[in-house]
């Protein structure tokens, strides 16, 4: 394989450099060129990549050498920054959520079709191999139809640093814009069936962090259920259950507990939390500040149990663990050589071998409409009913 993606970058924040170690190490990528608010970021992102760096979304699209843009800006800005690239004729990957409501996917969609581009959604961690590899067992029948899905994450996310929007979710703060996506796209990925309904309930627990920092969802599947909760409120940690490996397959420690609190009571104003959050992003530091450490495993989202007739199947940041009707064994996965490959994989095989993408702009649309039917359903206290489901 000579021919590489030349990738785009639409803002080089935390996204990015969770990203930034797959960019590097994938042989179907190179980065071509990046723009972002920050000029200090744009300059070393320009000599460290020996690419392209522009001041404007419109000059970076424009530029005929970039095959693809990965849009990695603020929620609030991926429907326009999609438009510019498609009206460029650049395949578009773009960050989770899709929108922050379903007339912008809709036109998103629209926008991609109609220039003849492909659209893809991510990353959410229903592109990491333990989701991937239950699917396939799943789909091989050998432990009958999927019943139920059990998930759960616990993590500090309302209290990493933030910028104001973050924190309101009328711009799309909170956990269930951000980390709801993620869940959500497990438990469609492992349900292969379409939602129905949800009802939901949310969290606002702390009015100095005033949006959703937690959430219990029960998602009515047309084959089946999924029970989903997730809490930002950084106290019990469920990384516990997979080992103390994090989100990102590093090994953890227990000793780290309290740390994100500890952290933001640093700052002590809104300008200071900026800071913080800079200081996470990729500018102040280059990529090896954002390098994976030794042997890790693979990316996760917390704890997932998929109840099938004959098994419930359990993904781990190494392998499945099966529960079957007589012995419990472990499906084995090899390690990484590097995180999120399967991302690439997907945007390579849409751009070059005309594949289409599992995670196509109608993938994103029904995953953004379950997340509004979570805030729906959690402000009113009803079910919601599903029209946008694949």
């Amino acid at each position: 394989m000579s021919e590489k993606i030349r990738l785009g970058v639409i803002g080089l924040g935390r996204a990015f450099t969770l990203m930034l170690p797959t960019f590097t190490s994938h042989p179907k990528v190179s980065l071509a060129a990046a723009t972002d608010p920050r000029g200090e970021a744009i300059a070393r992102f320009a000599s460290e990549f020996g690419a392209k760096g522009y001041a404007t979304v419109e000059e970076l699209c424009a530029d005929s050498a970039v095959q693809a843009i990965y849009v990695a800006s603020p929620h609030q800005f991926h429907v326009g920054h999609v438009r510019l690239a498609a009206a460029h004729g650049k395949h578009v990957l773009v960050e989770k959520p899709m929108a922050l409501n379903v007339a912008d996917c809709q036109e998103m969609i629209t926008v991609a079709r109609l220039a003849n581009i492909h659209l893809m959604v991510g990353h959410s961690h229903s592109y990491d191999l333990p989701y991937l590899k239950t699917r396939e067992l799943i789909l091989s029948g050998a432990y009958g139809h999927v019943r139920m899905i059990t998930a759960m994450n616990y993590t500090d996310f309302l209290y990493r640093p933030r910028r104001p929007e973050e924190l309101d979710t009328s711009q799309g703060g909170g956990v269930v814009f951000s980390q709801a996506a993620h869940q959500v796209d497990v438990a469609r990925l492992l349900a292969l069936s379409e939602a129905r309904s949800v009802h939901a309930f949310t969290g606002r627990w702390d009015p100095r962090r005033p949006t959703e920092g937690a959430y219990q969802a029960q998602i009515a599947f047309a084959d089946c259920s999924a029970s989903l909760t997730y809490s930002g409120y950084a106290h019990f940690d469920s990384d516990e259950f997979n080992r103390w490996h994090g989100e990102l397959g590093q090994l953890r420690s227990a000793d780290d507990y309290g740390r994100a609190r500890r952290s933001l009571q640093l700052a002590k104003s809104t300008e200071d939390e900026i800071k913080q959050k800079h200081q996470r992003a990729y500018g102040p530091y280059g990529e090896d500040a954002f390098r994976i450490g030794a042997n890790p495993s693979h990316n996760h989202f917390g704890l997932f149990i998929v109840s099938c007739e004959h098994a419930d199947l359990r993904p781990m940041p190494d392998g499945i663990v099966i529960y079957g009707d007589t012995e419990c064994r472990v499906e084995a996965l090899p390690s990484p050589a590097f995180p999120r490959a399967e991302v690439i994989d997907e945007l390579y095989d849409a751009v070059f071998c005309g594949k289409p993408p599992l995670h196509s702009g109608e993938w994103g649309l029904a995953t953004l409409e379950i997340c509004l039917a979570i805030l729906g359903s959690g402000w009113t206290g009803s079910p919601i009913s599903l029209s946008h489901q694949i």
